[in-house]
């Protein structure tokens, strides 16, 4: 039954390796098969990612000056934002921009390398670490450096920029930053407490320091690129990082037909949840969260998995999945954007919100542990399995 306080998603704003907006991602969902991987195997080698296409950051952020004083993660955060804004109709309702809620994922700001490779020779010739830690922060490091860590500091680039002004909260911890944000977005307009929301998150994989980062726990793919569900220790942890931008633009039924706005999908339900994953108790929980979709009939559902890649995670993520919704698709969408942190839950709620809103037949993505879609796409779930925790599901429909 429809309700006025149903939350559907109206504008999305998307970037990956597949390209920049939504034509590039549809013409993905609706092909025949998904084609060669992009991906760059060289600049960071012997580690493989999905880097940032070719952007114009004019066509979102007007003025140099703002350009330049973002990083790219910012960048591409502010840029995404403004595409959900334009392709929703609200970038130029300057009423709907000041009353516009903004909820945000981010991670930290990019770091100097150049002081983090300082720190770790001068480390080898000084037993006093902790001594030499404080000196080189305090002599090494640019004051305006610790300005740009600021992970609010998207939210903050997207009220200057974009002039949407109303509340604005921004979540840090990784997949599950993402999943919370969403989550929010959707409580507050469920329950009556909000009508209209720009909601995302936005990663730069093609940074040495996040690439250490996952390898510091051996869970980065090495070599050559491999589909997701085919990844093996023989190739390092697994994961292959992309450059995400996703951004939605989520309202109240009735204040989208009040607008007479188009609707991309439903979303009908919506949770995170996070705990300890030993002795089964992640396969408990995944099936806890998948019971949002028991209604839907599963011959026109697809499944996109943010499943990491991480090769022991991704195939316990499978093995519930297909207990759970047998007969649907499953798509491993980190497959071919690259796993996107943060942005990874938005980005698989913009998929899913595309290929539901052409009722397409989504191409395996790994043809070899993937079927065919027999049915167009009616119902969608969208997942996310943090690699190191965190979990969430959503639930979406045809608008």
């Amino acid at each position: 039954m429809k309700s006025d306080n149903d939350v559907v998603i109206t504008g999305i704003g998307i970037v990956t390796c597949q390209g920049v907006g939504k034509e590039p991602h549809v013409a993905l969902l609706s092909a025949a098969d998904a084609g060669a991987p992009k991906v760059e195997t060289e600049r960071f080698k012997p580690y493989p990612v999905h880097p940032m296409p070719e952007i114009d950051w004019s066509a979102q952020i007007a003025k140099r000056g703002d350009q330049r004083q973002m990083e790219n993660w910012q960048r591409l955060g502010v840029f995404s934002a403004g595409l959900a804004l334009d392709d929703a109709g609200l970038k130029t309702d300057a009423e709907a921009c000041a009353s516009m809620d903004m909820i945000v994922a981010a991670g930290g700001g990019e770091r100097d390398i150049k002081v983090d490779s300082l720190i770790v020779d001068e480390a080898l010739k000084r037993n006093d670490r902790e001594m030499l830690l404080n000196e080189k922060l305090t002599t090494e490091l640019r004051p305006t450096l610790f300005l740009a860590q600021l992970s609010n500091l998207v939210a903050g680039n997207i009220s200057i920029v974009h002039k949407v002004t109303g509340s604005s909260r921004t979540f840090m911890g990784e997949e599950a930053a993402g999943i919370s944000a969403v989550e929010t977005a959707f409580h507050r307009i469920k329950s009556g407490q909000s009508t209209h929301s720009l909601v995302g998150g936005a990663f730069v994989a093609e940074r040495a320091d996040i690439i250490l980062l996952v390898e510091g726990i051996r869970a980065h793919a090495t070599g050559g690129w491999h589909p997701l569900w085919s990844r093996s220790p023989h190739n390092g942890g697994g994961m292959i990082m992309g450059s995400v931008g996703a951004f939605l633009i989520l309202e109240s039924r009735a204040h989208a037909q009040a607008r007479d706005a188009h609707a991309y999908a439903t979303i009908d339900a919506i949770e995170g949840d996070r705990g300890n994953r030993d002795e089964g108790r992640l396969e408990k929980r995944l099936a806890r969260l998948a019971a949002h979709a028991s209604g839907i009939s599963k011959s026109d559902t697809v499944v996109f998995s943010g499943a990491s890649g991480l090769v022991d995670l991704a195939a316990r993520e499978k093995s519930v999945l297909e207990e759970q919704f047998a007969g649907a698709a499953i798509r491993g969408y980190g497959g071919v954007t690259g796993h996107g942190m943060e942005a990874q839950f938005p980005l698989g709620l913009a998929l899913a919100a595309l290929a539901l809103d052409g009722a397409a037949r989504v191409p395996a993505f790994d043809a070899e542990n993937e079927k065919p879609m027999t049915a167009a796409a009616k119902h969608a779930v969208v997942t996310t399995v943090g690699y190191t925790r965190g979990e969430g599901l959503a639930v979406l429909s045809a608008a």
